[in-house]
């Protein structure tokens, strides 16, 4: 039974990425697909590692820690010492993104009131603009 391998345009296709992106992910041995001359197939070990990839890099995720965390696969433990590495980045990324979160919150809290000071500020100029008229 042959795998079925996927050439570098039908990845770009079904990931929504561009051949730049797969070609850098390979540069940095995230990726490794096989090679037919010039030509990238890549087998279905390489689509669950780009998964995977730009499921941490949405989370926000280094491509060095990325890359620790997928060649931790390899360990021989059912993937105990992956999985909970990856938890252990996963909860201090979270709280990160809380604390981004709160951070904004606050920025726009702060903006929305210098917006109602502005309007206050320039319809009161108006209307003195007006009673001269």
């Amino acid at each position: 039974m042959t795998e079925k391998m996927m050439t570098i345009r039908e990845m770009c296709d079904a990931y929504d990425v561009t051949p730049r992106t797969l070609r850098f992910y390979e540069s940095k041995e995230l990726l490794f697909p096989q090679r037919e001359g010039q030509k990238r197939l890549f087998t279905r070990r390489d689509r669950a590692r780009l998964k995977l990839i730009l499921r941490g890099k949405r989370f926000g995720f280094s491509l060095e820690e990325i890359r620790q965390l997928l060649d931790l696969y390899y360990v021989g433990d059912q993937q105990l010492t992956q999985l909970s590495r990856t938890y252990e980045i996963a909860r201090d990324r979270l709280t990160d993104m809380e604390h981004q979160r709160d951070e904004l919150n606050e920025a726009i809290a702060d903006l929305k009131e210098q917006l109602k000071w502005g309007e206050r500020v320039i319809a009161s100029m108006t209307d003195t603009r007006k009673a001269a008229e």
